[in-house]
């Protein structure tokens, strides 16, 4: 199992709006060709003006696949044009993340 954790930060004062953008433009594209995200975070404490998303993988080949899907949707190309053109983002974060053996993740999560 592979997580794709990927943390954004926006400028001060935009965040709601580069949220709102992606929620209208964005999500519906992506988890189309990804899937369901295991979170979508935004911080309340710490580093302000961020917001982290997990994606679960079963491994690096089955990234790659998703996301050159992803990359070749028309509309998602339309989404980062919208997201570039309205310059709320200023840094980008990926890590590529695997569960430690003793705390094996269980995807998709179940309620017990």
């Amino acid at each position: 199992m592979l997580l794709d954790v990927r943390t954004y930060t926006a400028r001060p004062g935009t965040l709601k709006k580069h949220l709102a953008l992606y929620e209208e433009h964005g999500f519906d594209i992506q988890r189309k060709h990804l899937g369901e995200p295991l979170a979508y975070l935004v911080a309340e404490s710490g580093r302000l003006n961020c917001y982290t998303h997990i994606w679960v993988y079963q491994d690096a080949a089955d990234r790659n696949a998703r996301r050159d899907r992803l990359q070749a949707d028309p509309a998602w190309a339309a989404y980062l044009e919208k997201s570039a053109n309205a310059a709320y983002l200023v840094s980008q974060e990926n890590q590529l993340m695997t569960p430690a053996k003793f705390a094996p993740l269980q995807w998709p999560l179940t309620q017990k």
